[in-house]
């Protein structure tokens, strides 16, 4: 299977593995301040290269399981954004969650669309899935581009749905149904882990 994918101008995809745990660490605190508004409320440890390699860890777990994926971006071996499909639900619910952001100076460049096009075509295509769900806050304008040029429709308004920020405020929520979509180029990665 493959392990990396070169999405757009030199920036790869691939599977979070352990030894990302320092680049993504690092990732974090120099987006800190970008990412401050459109996530929980951190604490210092969760920016270590400790608390990254203990959270991919248990995260190679869930994918060893089948339950969700972590992916990185990377611009050599910088990590600049991560995407996750998670809490991967079979039988009758075929569903997931996606999550995602994109380091602050490589925002506005159609990573993040391109990402999840492609993470669409897996859910599809290797995991089965028939539906991926996400959220954002109103005012994340950005975010919502994406997801409505991935092929994401609206579907609704959650009331206080996560805390953010520390405050727990209301979220829009969109879905895309893959087996209404065309087939898009398939790409395979869950095999492994570095």
């Amino acid at each position: 299977m493959l392990e990396q994918l070169n999405l757009v101008e030199g920036i790869d995809m691939r599977l979070l593995g352990l030894g990302d745990a320092k680049e993504l660490a690092a990732a974090y605190s120099r987006n800190r301040d970008h990412l401050r508004r459109w996530e929980p409320s951190r604490q210092d440890a969760f920016f270590t290269e400790a608390w990254q390699f203990e959270d991919i860890a248990q995260r190679i777990a869930s994918s060893d399981a089948g339950n969700g994926y972590s992916f990185g971006l990377f611009d050599g071996a910088a990590v600049v954004g991560r995407f996750t499909l998670a809490g991967i639900v079979r039988g009758p619910f075929q569903s997931a969650g996606l999550g995602y952001w994109v380091d602050g100076d490589y925002a506005g460049r159609g990573l993040a669309t391109a990402t999840v096009r492609t993470i669409i075509g897996m859910a599809r295509d290797d995991l089965g899935l028939h539906r991926i769900e996400a959220s954002t806050l109103p005012d994340n304008r950005p975010s919502q581009r994406v997801l409505l040029n991935a092929g994401f429709q609206k579907v609704g308004m959650a009331p206080q749905y996560l805390k953010i920020a520390g405050v727990w405020q209301d979220h829009n929520l969109y879905q895309t149904i893959l087996h209404d979509q065309r087939p898009l180029k398939t790409v395979t990665f869950l095999a492994r882990h570095t």
